[in-house]
């Protein structure tokens, strides 16, 4: 029996050995070859040529420089996109006529209750302006002040609805108009939220004494003297603005039409304005406007005019092939429209304005998730969101994941309003 069990320890010790030898001779991975073996194998008469290497394409190869192939996939989708241009000039001949948009926004009588609804909105934003004057005089407590912010709140997103269904109207006009809205809507919150905080830190009897050399904003050069000068505590307060000094109608209306939804009582401001950078800007905006809208009218138009035959005798086969042809100047035109909104057009308003904070937009073609994505491609919306839903109701006690559901759903709203 003890023999047995001796033979047995016998085949089991040697049967480790024999794995272990196995391992230690394979080259699958070259960081297990020793330099010994390298050297030892370089000098053999058949000269080696061949070592332990993972092909490109595998994820333990480390390989990451994968440029040529996108530029082949860009001459890919160029040629393929010009085929289709091609063969769409071929069939319908050129259908660009920028004279039929402005037609279509003022030739028609329907266009002007959507110009009406526009200029309305400032009787809002000035109802606004008096509530924060009455609140600062001390006049409105913050019970009646509160309950007459939220009914002008809900005025400004009840009147489009209401005149557009009241009244005909151009329906770019007005989507025109209930985009205006709901913009003003999110700026007049967060003038209101930021007012409101101002307040509860300022004292009861406010000291005006040094507050009438009054500033909107600040510069860099600003604070590079101050701090030059050894008095960087007492000059800021001459080169800050604090409540309720900033509540004056200039002070509005720069927020108004600065590119954010965030309100602060000192935004940051550049230097000077660039006028080649401005010039470039501008003439973004003229030439991608075009574009995209010779693209609609080019492209877009008549596969739609196609797919209505197909959606009308529910041929799903057919009004699959539609939407597919749909996806890519889709897809395209959001793009350029994206680049045209925001960076040409808010650049335009921040330079004209020299509103220095230019972050519209971060590195959403990187995404990797939808929440990345969502976070990332409209940073205003973004921004506002995380300061006036998600932080206050992380405050009153609502657990992360309900309130990052809110800011979802209201930042949804908002963004395809």
């Amino acid at each position: 029996m003890s023999s047995r069990n001796h033979f047995n320890n016998n085949y089991n010790n040697n049967d480790e050995n024999t794995v272990k030898l196995r391992r230690t001779n394979s080259v699958t991975r070259l960081s297990e070859i020793k330099d010994s073996e390298r050297k030892a194998r370089k000098q053999q008469a058949d000269q080696p040529v061949h070592e332990p290497k993972d092909s490109l394409f595998s994820s333990s190869s480390g390989y990451t420089n994968y440029r040529g192939l996108l530029n082949l996939c860009i001459i890919l989708l160029v040629l393929s996109n010009a085929r289709v241009a091609l063969e769409n000039i071929i069939k319908y001949g050129i259908l660009v006529d920028p004279l039929q948009w402005i037609k279509l926004f003022i030739g028609k009588p329907n266009a002007w209750p959507s110009c009406q609804l526009i200029l309305s909105a400032n009787i809002f934003i000035l109802i606004s302006f008096f509530i924060e004057r009455l609140f600062a005089a001390n006049i409105w407590r913050e019970v009646v002040g509160g309950t007459a912010v939220v009914v002008n709140v809900i005025a400004i997103l009840a009147l489009p609805p209401i005149v557009i269904n009241s009244v005909p109207c151009n329906p770019i006009g007005a989507s025109i108009a209930c985009g205006l809205y709901s913009i003003v809507s999110l700026k007049l919150v967060s003038y209101h939220m930021v007012n409101y905080w101002c307040r509860k830190r300022s004292a009861k009897k406010l000291s005006n004494a040094g507050s009438h050399t009054r500033r909107r904003s600040f510069t860099s050069k600003d604070l590079q003297k101050t701090v030059q000068n050894g008095s960087a505590i007492s000059d800021s307060r001459h080169i800050l603005v604090e409540y309720p000094n900033n509540l004056n109608v200039v002070d509005l209306y720069y927020f108004m039409f600065a590119p954010t939804l965030c309100y602060e009582l000192n935004f940051p401001r550049s230097e000077r304005i660039r006028k080649r950078f401005l010039i470039k800007r501008i003439l973004e905006i003229l030439f991608l406007l075009q574009l995209d809208l010779g693209l609609i009218q080019q492209w877009m138009v008549p596969t739609i005019h196609n797919s209505l035959k197909p959606l009308q005798e529910m041929h799903f086969s057919k009004m699959l092939e539609r939407l597919l042809k749909l996806a890519v100047p889709n897809h395209l035109i959001w793009l350029i429209f994206f680049y045209w909104f925001f960076h040409s057009c808010l650049n335009t308003i921040a330079e004209i304005l020299r509103f220095s904070d230019r972050e519209f937009y971060k590195d959403w073609w990187n995404s990797e998730s939808v929440n990345y994505f969502w976070k990332n491609w409209n940073m205003p919306v973004h921004k506002w969101c995380v300061r006036h839903l998600y932080k206050p109701l992380i405050n009153r006690g609502v657990n992360k994941f309900h309130a990052s559901v809110m800011v979802f759903m209201l930042s949804a709203f908002w963004i395809w309003d």
